[in-house]
């Protein structure tokens, strides 16, 4: 009767304090909604867990849930977990019950030892821990980290739970129970029934609607250059892109099997391969960081010929087939020479022509074949329109930061869509090169515009994906990932599919902007996904040289 009583005043201690100092109404402090919407209240839990008094109360009703599960341990993703974690270990201790205790980083450490876990995770049961828990999101990444280092979670704890238990199938699915000492209608009474007609009660959760039906991993990853590296690109039966290493690998679509691998000079600051490949008649042409730009023949990855003229290429190339040329962006390690667009012979790796910039050409160059016009951006804030044939400067548009990404064409409309790190989306037509519109988001652009029924989408560092309409240059919806996005949109199937640091592959209505599938991995996804139509199947890269190769679930996914 004692610990029953004991158990009741400390869980009535802990709705006191989080009604009082946690709950945080719209009027009593500033606040500001992570989606740039209004909201009318939010629980800031981390005022309260550095409180000893707190902890301990909060140990009480954690060991009497789990004191049946014991042996087990006990884990978190940083911040506000690790406090939870640590008062809940020092609490059990000193009754006897020694835990194990680790955190799982947000995104994996880029120096020193790499880990993406702190401590050492054991062979007992997992319980993670953390303050509350909305769409499950969060949990959902500790889980598959879990699974990957070949863990089993047991169960998922939280202070607060927003929905009810029936949304969170991700769990069940997997026998993995979700526990919360209080729901929202706790706090009904309390706090006003009004504040709690939680806008998302009733919707079903996303599904994780993906197999793996392949995964392979190139070793050598450089986790310090958190960008977009090398995009997969395939043919009929293979995939190939470039690692970190400077190993350039050619696999089997249908199984991941190494078709064969070719390495690529020495580079600095461990940059190899960040540029994408670009096929064309059975070669393949890509830059690498040795300062060379290279042809592959595919079938045996044979060497055809070497252009060495730069310093570092990170500019994926693009094709000129009519003109017979392929064109990249170089970069100089001189002072007074940056940068320069270069055409080069697809059949001999001769140079036709170069176009020097003040700044490093790190974007990727676009072709439109109609007009005979080239279009690059550079790192001083330009970009340029070029005659391809010639290389002549035909008009130039300059912007207030880096252009990182690849201008995206659109012919018809005469316009050209492309971000830039000044925060801003630019519209500009392709004929003279004068502004149409110009975007103002909430970041910088790294990501290359999709062009898809009338709109752009285009992915921000601010964290969202923006669906803008082009002839209005208004924002039609915004999405919010949660985490900054790098990698660019591409459309599949009539849904948007970008990736995300938080290692989550979204699946997108192009109209709403709803969420209506996802996969979630480990590591984060910095570059863009390619889909092979004719296979349905995903392949999807990772920042840590990984592809996951994917296919839709039967049903999976909703409109």
């Amino acid at each position: 009767m004692n610990i029953l009583l004991s158990y009741m005043e400390e869980k009535q201690y802990l709705k006191d304090v989080i009604a009082r100092e946690v709950f945080i109404p719209k009027g009593r402090e500033h606040f500001v909604s992570p989606r740039g919407m209004e909201s009318s209240w939010l629980f800031d839990f981390r005022r309260i867990l550095m409180n000893p008094r707190v902890l301990r109360a909060l140990s009480v009703s954690f060991l009497k849930e789990f004191k049946n599960v014991l042996p087990f341990q006990i884990g978190g993703i940083e911040a506000a977990a690790i406090p939870l974690i640590t008062g809940l270990a020092m609490a059990m201790s000193e009754k006897g019950h020694e835990v194990n205790a680790f955190f799982i980083r947000k995104s994996r450490k880029k120096d020193g030892l790499l880990k993406m876990v702190e401590g050492t995770i054991n062979t007992e049961k997992i319980i993670l821990v953390d303050d509350l828990i909305n769409t499950g999101k969060s949990f959902i990444r500790q889980v598959e980290v879990a699974e990957a280092l070949g863990k089993k979670v047991h169960a998922v704890f939280t202070i607060l739970r927003f929905r009810d238990e029936k949304y969170y199938s991700y769990f069940h699915d997997r026998g993995i129970r979700v526990v919360s000492l209080f729901t929202l209608d706790d706090f009904k009474d309390s706090l006003g029934t009004s504040l709690f007609k939680y806008k998302n009660e009733g919707e079903l959760a996303v599904p994780m609607s993906f197999n793996i039906e392949w995964y392979f991993k190139s070793d050598g990853a450089d986790f310090f250059h958190v960008i977009p590296k090398s995009r997969p690109v395939l043919d009929e039966e293979r995939l190939y892109f470039g690692s970190d290493t400077g190993m350039l690998w050619a696999l089997n679509q249908k199984d991941g099997t190494v078709a064969w691998k070719r390495q690529v000079g020495f580079a600095p600051k461990a940059k190899h391969i960040f540029s994408s490949t670009v096929l064309h008649n059975g070669m393949l042409y890509v830059g690498a960081h040795d300062g060379n730009f290279y042809a592959f023949d595919t079938v045996d990855g044979g060497k055809k010929w070497m252009f060495a003229e730069a310093d570092w290429v990170h500019s994926s190339p693009c094709i000129a087939p009519d003109l017979g040329t392929v064109i990249v962006g170089l970069e100089y390690g001189w002072w007074h020479k940056k940068g320069a667009i270069v055409a080069i012979d697809i059949k001999t790796g001769e140079k036709r022509w170069d176009f020097q910039v003040t700044g490093y050409t790190y974007a990727s160059p676009a072709y439109a074949k109609e007009r005979c016009m080239l279009v690059c951006g550079a790192d001083n804030g330009t970009l340029y329109s070029l005659n391809a044939a010639t290389g002549k400067l035909m008009w130039s548009f300059e912007t207030g930061g880096d252009i990182k990404g690849r201008a995206t064409i659109d012919n018809e409309g005469d316009r050209a869509v492309f971000g830039s790190m000044d925060s801003h989306v630019y519209i500009v037509r392709l004929s003279d090169g004068k502004l149409i519109h110009k975007i103002l988001l909430e970041g910088g652009v790294w990501s290359d515009p999709l062009i898809y029924g009338g709109r752009a989408y285009v992915t921000s560092l601010d964290k969202n994906l923006y669906c803008i309409d082009i002839e209005s240059g208004m924002i039609v919806w915004k999405f919010y990932a949660r985490a900054r996005i790098f990698s660019s949109p591409i459309i599949a199937e009539g849904k948007i599919y970008i990736g995300s640091n938080d290692a989550r592959f979204y699946e997108l209505n192009p109209n709403t902007g709803k969420e209506t599938a996802f996969f979630q991995a480990v590591e984060r996804i910095t570059t863009a996904t390619t889909y092979n139509p004719k296979t349905k199947r995903f392949f999807l890269p990772t920042f840590a040289n990984e592809i996951y190769c994917l296919s839709k679930k039967d049903g999976g996914g909703s409109a």
